[in-house]
C-alpha cells in the first residue's frame, strides 16, 4: 500500500468540483503524488474539516495514499442550501467526486463515510457498484430511528400542522428548516436494501464506538447481517465523534485498507452498473 515519502512532497490544495446542479462542491486534496485516492465524507450538519475527516486524511496522507475530503452541497464552504435527509442527493455529490478524480485518471480505491456520510458511501456503493472498498463509520441503520433527538416527539404532529419543523440550537438560534418532502427523503431511504443491494466483491468495514450515544452500537450489527462481505470492529469506550479514540480508528481503518489493496491485485473488476433500490414507504 505504501511507497516511500523520502522524495515526495506532500501539498494540500483545495479543489472546486461542480456536481449535477451546478453547485461548486469545496474539498481538499492530499496530494501525494500517489495515482490511488481515497475520498472522505462528512457527516450530518459537519464538514470536511471536522476531527474525525482530517485526521484520516492525515493519516492516509503518511502512507502515501492521496485523499480527499470535501463538503456536501449545502455544508461547510459549498454551495447549496443545506436540507435534512438528502441522502440520495448527497450520494450524487459523491458520484460527481468520483468521475471528476477518474478524469485526471486517479484509482478510486476506497471511500470511506463518518455517521451519514457512512449511510452516503454505502449507498454510493449499492448504486454504482465501481469502487472496491467501502469504509461505514458509525452510520445509521434504521434511519426511522434517531429522529426525536433533533426534532423533538411530538415532531410527526407539528410537521402535519405546519407543513414544516424549524429546529433551533441550545442558543436558540435557527438552523435549518425540515418538510414533509425532506422528511420522506430520509424515511424512504432503505438501508436494508441498500446493503443486499451491494456486491460480494465489494468489501465494506463498519467501525463504531460502544458507547456512541448519537447512533447506537446496535446499528453496526445490523450491517453485518446484510452486507455480504463485511467486517465489523467495536471500538469500545469509544464516542460518535472518537473524541479519545481518534487513534485507534485511523488504525483500525488503516489496516483494512491495506489487507484490501493488497487483494485488489488478485481481484476482477467489478461491472459497473446503475442499481435502483425499492422503498418500503
Amino acid at each position: 500500500m505504501t511507497q516511500s515519502l523520502a522524495n515526495r512532497a506532500v501539498q494540500q490544495r483545495r479543489v472546486v468540483i461542480e456536481n449535477n446542479h451546478g453547485e461548486k462542491l469545496s474539498g481538499i486534496l492530499h496530494e501525494t503524488g500517489s495515482k490511488q485516492l481515497v475520498i472522505v465524507c462528512h457527516g450530518f450538519q459537519s464538514s470536511k474539516e471536522r476531527i474525525p475527516m482530517v485526521n484520516l486524511a492525515a493519516a492516509l496522507e503518511k502512507e502515501g495514499i492521496s485523499a480527499f475530503r470535501f463538503d456536501f452541497a449545502g455544508n461547510g464552504e459549498s454551495e447549496g442550501s443545506f436540507q435534512y435527509g438528502n441522502y440520495r442527493r448527497e450520494a450524487e455529490d459523491l458520484r460527481a467526486v468520483v468521475q471528476h478524480f477518474r478524469r485526471e485518471n486517479r484509482v478510486i480505491s476506497a471511500v470511506i463515510g463518518h455517521s451519514k456520510g457512512g449511510n452516503v458511501v454505502l449507498l454510493y456503493a449499492s448504486k454504482y457498484n465501481d469502487v472496491h472498498t467501502v469504509v461505514n463509520i458509525s452510520g445509521r441503520f434504521n434511519l426511522e430511528k434517531g429522529m426525536e433527538g433533533r426534532l423533538g416527539k411530538d415532531f410527526l404532529l407539528r410537521l402535519k400542522q405546519h407543513g414544516h419543523i424549524d429546529v433551533f440550537n441550545r442558543k436558540g438560534k435557527f438552523e435549518y428548516r425540515v418538510t414533509e418532502e425532506s422528511l420522506k427523503d430520509r424515511l424512504t431511504t432503505d438501508i436494508h436494501a441498500v446493503c443486499l443491494l451491494i456486491q460480494q466483491e465489494c468489501r465494506v468495514l463498519t467501525v463504531h464506538g460502544s458507547m456512541d450515544k448519537i447512533v447506537p452500537a446496535e446499528d453496526a450489527s445490523e450491517f453485518a447481517k446484510f452486507i455480504p462481505n463485511h467486517k465489523l470492529h467495536i471500538i469500545k469506550g469509544a464516542n460518535h465523534e472518537y473524541t479519545s479514540h481518534q487513534g485507534e480508528l485511523t488504525s483500525v481503518v488503516l489496516d483494512f485498507l491495506r489487507e484490501n489493496f493488497n487483494a485488489e491485485k488478485d481481484m476482477p473488476k467489478l461491472p459497473l452498473k446503475d442499481h435502483s433500490f425499492r422503498s418500503r414507504l
